[in-house]
């Protein structure tokens, strides 16, 4: 038994070592890649001031990076003339959300009860596709006029430039559903109920994953447009006053907010989609 031992010692400490190895190269490149990120955004601010200063570009129509950093500041510090900025970003936020939820729901339902009910695909298939070749953006103005300056309008528009790519991802993953699968389920006895909750819409989960990763950005373009085109808070109402007054860096700055609440949610979804599917096998050619 002792025997036994000593021999599978020397067996498992290679394994152990190569493992360590692993994690300390997948480390290591991580912190590699935080750090080329970090420096192409300090070379791009670098260059961009240093041209605003030499006046290389006219820093009135480009601004530069010290003189945005300055508005968030003032922004953060004595609030804006529609008030504090974190009501200002809450209230986009609200906007935004609201609709992303609503665009979501709406398009995963529909396009699950579509992709699984080919007698509804033929009858609303050339309805969706019509609505879907409307350029969404110009119902701005209509959806200001139907609900007014509040934050309706602002989740109507949100919701329509979500539903859409929804809609499709979660169609095209309830019609890509191995059909092999489907039929060992009713073999075993599965409903139609049971079969599109147990096994039509985990796999069509990739799918509608991966259409929530952009639609949250079109939830926020929304939520902007409806604000910009008029509100009475809001970021995008922040650019426009920006806008108004020829103030550039107000404009950058607002834009800068927006991104950076744009990488805060699209972490959050990361995240989220990590956890959900733990069990799929990593990409190692994706980057990350």
């Amino acid at each position: 038994m002792p025997l036994e031992t000593a021999a599978a010692a020397p067996a498992a400490a290679p394994v152990v070592t190569r493992t360590a190895a692993r994690e300390r190269a997948a480390r290591n490149r991580r912190f590699t890649v935080y750090g080329a990120r970090a420096g192409v955004l300090v070379a791009f601010l670098g260059l961009w001031e240093l041209c605003a200063r030499t006046e290389v570009i006219d820093p009135f129509n480009f601004s530069q990076p010290s003189r945005i950093w300055a508005q968030i500041w003032q922004w953060v510090t004595h609030g804006t003339a529609q008030g504090s900025l974190g009501e200002q970003i809450g209230y986009t936020l609200y906007e935004a959300l609201t609709g992303w939820v609503i665009g979501v729901t709406g398009g995963v339902l529909l396009g699950i009860a579509l992709g699984r009910i080919r007698f509804l695909a033929d009858v609303f298939g050339p309805y969706i596709k019509v609505l879907n070749a409307i350029p969404r953006i110009v119902l701005a103005p209509i959806f200001l006029i139907w609900f007014g300056l509040g934050p309706a309008s602002k989740v109507a528009s949100a919701v329509v430039l979500v539903f859409f790519p929804v809609f499709f991802n979660a169609f095209q993953g309830a019609r890509e559903v191995d059909r092999n699968l489907i039929a060992n389920a009713r073999i075993l006895g599965a409903d139609q109920r049971r079969l599109t909750l147990q096994v039509v819409i985990p796999a069509a989960t990739t799918w509608i994953f991966t259409s929530l990763h952009v639609s949250f950005g079109f939830a926020l373009i929304g939520a902007i447009v409806g604000e910009y085109i008029g509100a009475t808070k809001g970021l995008g109402l922040l650019v426009a006053a920006a806008q108004g007054t020829f103030n550039a860096a107000g404009v950058y700055a607002a834009m800068t907010i927006l991104a950076v609440v744009a990488l805060f949610t699209e972490g959050l979804l990361t995240s989220a989609e990590k956890r959900l599917f733990r069990w799929k096998p990593a990409d190692s050619g994706d980057g990350r």
